[in-house]
């Protein structure tokens, strides 16, 4: 567990409750996320789009004394926002955690799909500020509550077969920025939580190589941790130990910055390394 993680000392209901959102609320991170937030008796709201893991996960949280309402949605369709706003009408959602955001379309640009790509703009960017566009307003109004973004170092430079999903975390982070600067006085907490690798399910699923020398790699159970004892204190916190990560891939040399980082994701992708 990391330093950060272990300053964790719950979450205050009063302040995020009574009811939170976890938009990827079924396994990894947002599983992790939704038992914490469960453990401080914050009632839940799960979103994802299977159905097995969501209801595993609700149950468990369930166990821990609160209530928690599901709902498996695929978060690129373009009624999704409408319909998680329908379907949490009757509840105060005091907390947004969007985590839902991932390379749903991992092909170099000019092979893809042009719709397929749109997903992964919809699922990172349209639909997550279409949720804080809908719950914000509230949270403003009582002055308490927090929005929290589930972001990604893809963000942070150009790579191989993210093309959309690295601009569009790029976005994320930079719109975070700014909502934070807009909530603050208001009293409404804003956190982007940058992830670099992290052992998720989903990770695992599409084979990456979690064992290439020098990578970290993080945990989903410590990056929730992290996030939730940071709520407070926004705009942006990497985690996992990779604030020096960030550092170098400020560096002004893009061309040296993006060569190196793409060489580190031929090896955690399995792919066969390509000439500079």
């Amino acid at each position: 567990m990391t330093a950060a993680a272990e300053e964790y000392a719950g979450i205050d209901p009063a302040r995020y409750g009574p009811w939170a959102l976890v938009a990827g609320g079924s396994e990894g991170v947002g599983a992790a996320f939704a038992l914490l937030l469960a453990d401080a008796g914050i009632h839940l709201v799960l979103l994802a789009r299977r159905p097995g893991p969501l209801g595993e996960t609700a149950e468990a949280c369930r166990a821990r004394g609160v209530e928690v309402r599901t709902l498996a949605i695929d978060l690129t369709d373009a009624d999704a926002a409408d319909r998680v706003a329908a379907a949490t009408a009757d509840l105060e959602i005091g907390l947004l955690v969007y985590n839902a955001g991932a390379n749903t379309h991992s092909e170099e640009f000019l092979d893809g799909s042009l719709v397929d790509f749109g997903r992964v703009i919809d699922l990172n960017i349209t639909t997550p500020m279409a949720l804080i566009h809908h719950y914000g307003p509230a949270m403003r109004a009582r002055r308490r509550g927090g929005i929290l973004l589930v972001g990604s170092l893809a963000g942070y430079l150009g790579s191989v077969r993210h093309t959309a999903y690295g601009g569009a975390k790029a976005f994320g982070r930079i719109f975070a920025e700014s909502l934070w600067l807009e909530l603050r006085e208001h009293d409404v907490h804003v956190l982007e939580l940058v992830l670099g690798v992290t052992r998720t399910p989903a990770m695992e699923r599409v084979g990456l190589n979690f064992d290439v020398p020098g990578m970290l790699v993080a945990e989903p159970w410590d990056v929730a941790l992290e996030g939730l004892a940071h709520l407070a204190h926004g705009p942006v916190l990497v985690v996992g130990g990779n604030a020096a990560q960030v550092e170098r891939r400020n560096d002004p040399d893009r061309a040296r910055v993006v060569l190196g980082g793409h060489r580190m994701m031929q090896k955690l992708m399995n792919l066969q390394p390509t000439s500079d």
